[in-house]
């Protein structure tokens, strides 16, 4: 598989920009207005607003122009600095959290048809982990009610429905009577065009009568900033508080993750990343700007290192790592649990640097083959008490099923993942990285 370009050209040419840059040991008029061009060009390029990408150049020249460098940094790192500060503050600065005051609590969820809302009421009914009730009110798409019926059963979260009713007004009236003992109700609605006067109307009418916490506009982010243009239309008519990007994991150019902040007043407040039920994080304003300029993504690193692997079992790995008395048991023990949070390919994505082995084949099945060639080795083979020979490793290479040449990967491997793991940061060290943020 190979590996995939989450935003396209723009993380590219963002990067080549600041590769440039950091080398810069002074900091001109002249190469600031040339740089300041180049992130003008790129920003436009990946279809953000022209408006959203005026001002913050306009704003990232006057700061490096007038900005104190710090001593501490180069001036090019300052630049690159002074971007992504600026990238952060336009989407928003923060994250922003739903509110939830009313019991139950209700969530409309809006957009256009096809941009991924059914699947995204599933996903939003799974993170939140509270007892929540999810109405089917999409009656326009054909098997759309039997779509969200099949994702809520996986989640083991109740769909409320009325087969016979063609008024989807009707349908949310009678969810929210039976919502009472929920926390929560998710209405998914039929996707329709800000033009479509009919459907505009009815989505009012829904709204009027949930009397809704939240209203979430879910658009495709592959759309760009047609997005943004629709998103606006919907907010005129039903005043939504917060947007969703779905397909964040495909390649796209990234406008509208950029520019919908800004142009619209209103939060992006989740992202879809990828076709599982799980695949949906809560949007971080500096997360997105680490990877528009390739940066990783350490931020959803350390949730999802968090929710997966057990705090304790973490640091003894740490201290065995950092001590060098890693061992073969050890490193199965430790992609175990990586594979808890997700294909490989993604996480790796995640690390800092990542973007140079862009083009890696990775495949997930590598880690049955490796699990294979571990059990097939004695206790004191794992615990590295006898040197791999190369008699020992063709017996464990029958042993697994393998070829020999796989287990001389292996080996090859885990000398490379011992001294990798030696210089990696700690989990205090990344959340210090990222500005003190922590999960916890």
């Amino acid at each position: 598989m190979i590996w995939p370009s989450m935003l396209g050209t723009l993380t590219e040419k963002m990067q080549g920009l600041l590769a440039k840059m950091a080398g810069k040991k002074k900091l001109t008029e002249d190469n600031i207005d040339e740089a300041v061009g180049e992130v003008r060009t790129a920003l436009l390029e990946a279809d953000v607003n022209y408006g959203v990408a005026k001002a913050l150049v306009k704003r990232v020249k006057e700061k490096a122009v007038g900005d104190e460098l710090m001593r501490s940094v180069t001036p090019g790192q300052q630049f690159i600095k002074i971007v992504h500060d600026e990238l952060v503050a336009l989407m928003g600065g923060s994250e922003e959290s739903l509110k939830l005051t009313s019991k139950p609590a209700v969530i409309l969820v809006c957009g256009l048809q096809g941009s991924g809302k059914t699947t995204f009421c599933a996903k939003l009914a799974r993170l939140l982990k509270k007892k929540v009730l999810v109405a089917a009110c999409d009656l326009q798409r054909p098997a759309a009610v039997v779509q969200l019926q099949m994702l809520c059963q996986k989640i083991q979260v109740p769909v409320f429905t009325l087969p016979e009713e063609k008024d989807p007004l009707v349908v949310a009236k009678r969810a929210l009577q039976e919502a009472n003992g929920y926390e929560v109700l998710i209405v998914d609605t039929a996707g329709r065009l800000h033009v479509d006067e009919e459907l505009m109307e009815q989505l009012a009418s829904i709204k009027k009568a949930l009397k809704p916490d939240e209203v979430l506009f879910v658009a495709n982010a592959a759309t760009g900033q047609d997005a943004v243009q629709v998103v606006q239309a919907f907010n005129s008519r039903v005043e939504i508080t917060g947007s969703v990007l779905t397909m964040l994991d495909g390649n796209t150019r990234g406008g509208a993750a950029i520019s919908i902040r800004e142009v619209t007043g209103k939060p992006l407040k989740f992202e879809g990343v990828g076709e599982k039920i799980e695949d949906v994080q809560v949007f971080n304003p500096k997360s997105m700007a680490d990877r528009i300029l390739g940066m990783g993504d350490t931020i959803n690193l350390v949730k999802k290192a968090q929710e997966h692997i057990d705090e304790k079992e973490a640091k003894r790995m740490e201290e065995k790592l950092r001590s060098a008395t890693f061992t073969y048991g050890d490193f199965l023990s430790q992609m175990q649990m990586f594979k808890k949070m997700g294909p490989l390919k993604s996480l790796l994505g995640m690390l800092p640097g990542a973007s140079a082995i862009k083009d890696m084949q990775i495949d997930d099945r590598e880690f049955f083959k490796i699990e294979a060639i571990i059990q097939s080795m004695t206790r004191q083979e794992r615990d590295e008490e006898i040197e791999l020979s190369p008699s020992r490793r063709q017996r464990i290479a029958r042993g697994s099923g393998t070829k020999i040449d796989d287990v001389n990967k292996l080996v090859k491997m885990f000398k490379q993942a011992k001294q990798f793991f030696k210089n990696m940061p700690s989990m205090k060290q990344m959340e210090k990285m990222m500005g003190g943020f922590s999960w916890r």
